[in-house]
């Protein structure tokens, strides 16, 4: 069987037992360090995109993609826009709301809100939330019943369930003979929903027509909320739909709302990759050290090559062969940890949190209440090539000082 010299010398480099020990604790700290940087990069990757995957599919599927609202009072023709809307390409889809933000009280507690009034039928087209109703149903708001739905943090913070009264009160006042009274009225809680975002704290729903004869909203509603097949096209739809509609009106999309978390995740995905790209070039460098003692420690055996009749080249290509395995090596052994480890790492932590008795990520800091992890295959492919490209790069400048050895001076002393 065809085996070139060079691999064969060089894979027997590596597999032989060696005389000075600290040069074997070396190259194994460096196939170590080089497979725990592949690991941890591969993790902390997954982990970045998993948030950006929750920010996307929860958080964006909460609050809207675009708003189309009349510059004052209720939105004129919304009947009409409901119609025509969503056959512009790119609109998945198209609800009315009522917004207003208020209060909700219950026993002296206090908690600031986003109302929204919706249309149950409509608003399941463009919101994930029924899909996350924890007690009751988007279906139980009726008109006329004056009901609400809330999120669960908010309910809890409240001391409220299912059944429960609520007053929400307007940062409006209404005046009269017996003087100025702030705007309020008691509500009947019929749903909870909960999507682990610190939404569950903030936002509230009842029925579109009973927001629009408390809030007291011409026309019946304050604007169109707009669902599109591509986030990332949202600002530019929004505009060619506006455009399209007779009159002015202020358009409003995600990027403005919630762009500053989505590009904050972003280029934090971005910095921590450079920073432990670093820590995996660190572990590729000290292939360097290794390889460097290895060629003071075999100067002997290269000048009997040498004297052999093996070139330069050839003694370059031994010491390559052997420092590029410890980067294969050690860059498998970091992928295939990496992978299982961020496959899995959603359920080592709710295992540890569960043990330890407490809560990584709480829902009132973060906006998500658990620690995602979306393996991407192309992160992979990338760290694995460049922790092999390190690798490889680590060993030329030993391979070359081994290859400029003269038989001479080596035997010299021997």
């Amino acid at each position: 069987m065809f085996r070139p010299l060079p691999l064969f010398i060089g894979l027997r480099y590596t597999r032989a037992k060696r005389r000075n020990h600290f040069i074997s604790f070396i190259s194994a700290t460096s196939m170590v360090g080089l497979t725990l940087g592949v690991c941890v990069l591969i993790i902390v990757l997954s982990v970045m995109n998993g948030f950006d995957r929750e920010l996307k599919q929860r958080v964006l599927g909460m609050v809207p993609h675009a708003t189309i609202t009349a510059p004052r009072g209720g939105l004129e023709g919304w009947q009409e826009m409901l119609e025509e809307i969503p056959e512009t390409p790119g609109i998945e889809a198209a609800a009315p709301f009522v917004d207003a933000q208020g209060m909700l009280t219950n026993r002296g507690q206090v908690r600031g809100v986003m109302v929204y009034g919706i249309d149950p039928a409509y608003e399941k087209k463009v919101s994930i939330i029924d899909d996350h109703m924890s007690e009751g149903s988007l279906d139980n708001l009726k008109p006329g019943e004056f009901d609400i739905v809330v999120g669960e943090l908010l309910a809890q913070a409240l001391g409220v369930g299912v059944g429960d009264k609520v007053t929400l009160v307007l940062p409006e006042a209404n005046v009269n003979l017996a003087g100025v009274f702030p705007r309020l009225k008691r509500f009947r809680i019929t749903g909870i929903f909960s999507v682990g975002a610190d939404l569950d704290a903030s936002l509230a729903y009842v029925h579109i027509q009973d927001a629009a004869r408390f809030m007291r909203v011409t026309e019946g509603v304050s604007g169109i909320r707009l669902k599109m097949h591509n986030l990332f096209a949202a600002p530019r739809l929004a505009w060619d739909v506006a455009m399209q509609l007779p009159g002015r009106y202020y358009v409003q999309d995600w990027t403005r709302t919630h762009g500053r978390l989505f590009q904050a995740i972003q280029m934090e995905k971005t910095m921590v990759g450079l920073l432990l790209t670093l820590i995996v070039a660190v572990a590729a460098f000290n292939i360097v050290s290794t390889l460097v003692m290895v060629v003071t420690d075999k100067q002997g055996d290269i000048a009997i090559l040498r004297t052999f009749g093996a070139s330069p080249r050839m003694i370059m290509g031994v010491f390559m062969v052997q420092g590029s395995l410890i980067g294969v090596i050690g860059t498998l052994l970091g992928v295939a940890l990496g992978v299982i480890a961020a496959l899995n790492v959603s359920a080592i932590v709710s295992w540890l949190e569960g043990i330890l008795g407490i809560h990584f990520l709480s829902p009132d800091v973060y906006f998500i209440s658990y620690l995602p992890s979306q393996l991407q295959w192309q992160d992979v492919a990338v760290i694995s090539v460049a922790g092999l490209l390190m690798s490889f790069l680590a060993t030329l400048y030993p391979a070359w000082r081994a290859s400029r050895i003269q038989p001479a001076e080596a035997l010299r002393y021997e």
